[in-house]
């Protein structure tokens, strides 16, 4: 397979609601799964946070942020280290519950198209897409450190 310019290299993430795809390059680390320390009054989709690096990290659950039922930490289960692109030096990283480890794929404009969007938008989806002829959806990395930082601040 060769690659063009126009390509992209991304990783395709399984949570317990969908597949995400994300460029390669938002990814600092995948760390195995240990409980988070919990914050008081969080909602559900906010797990708590976790150490890394000398920060503490927000630990996100992706379906119960995008309504799509609950998620919980366990066996199996990853966390992925995101970068922010909102800049703030508060809140540089957040984590993301996965199930197993992030998949590294190249995307190109003949393997990726979007699925018209007839619902209501979904919390924490920029965009449903098709990805290789199968689902996967694009996360909305700024309304999630944006929810983040709505449900820290409370």
């Amino acid at each position: 397979m060769s690659t063009t310019t126009s390509d992209i290299r991304a990783v395709l993430i399984q949570t317990e609601a969908a597949r995400l795809l994300l460029p390669n390059a938002t990814i600092s680390e995948v760390l195995s799964y240990a409980e988070p320390d919990p914050v008081a009054d969080a909602p559900d989709w906010l797990l708590g946070t976790i150490r890394w690096r000398g920060w503490r990290l927000p630990l996100v659950a992706f379906a119960p942020l995008s309504g799509q039922g609950p998620e919980q930490g366990g066996l199996g289960h990853k966390v992925i280290v995101l970068k922010t692109l909102g800049g703030q030096a508060t809140l540089p990283f957040f984590a993301l519950l996965t199930k197993g480890f992030p998949r590294l794929v190249t995307v190109s404009r003949d393997r990726l198209s979007a699925v018209e969007e007839d619902a209501v938008p979904v919390a924490g989806v920029r965009a449903q897409v098709n990805f290789n002829d199968e689902p996967a959806l694009i996360p909305d990395i700024d309304g999630i450190e944006l929810a983040i930082r709505q449900a820290m601040a409370a």
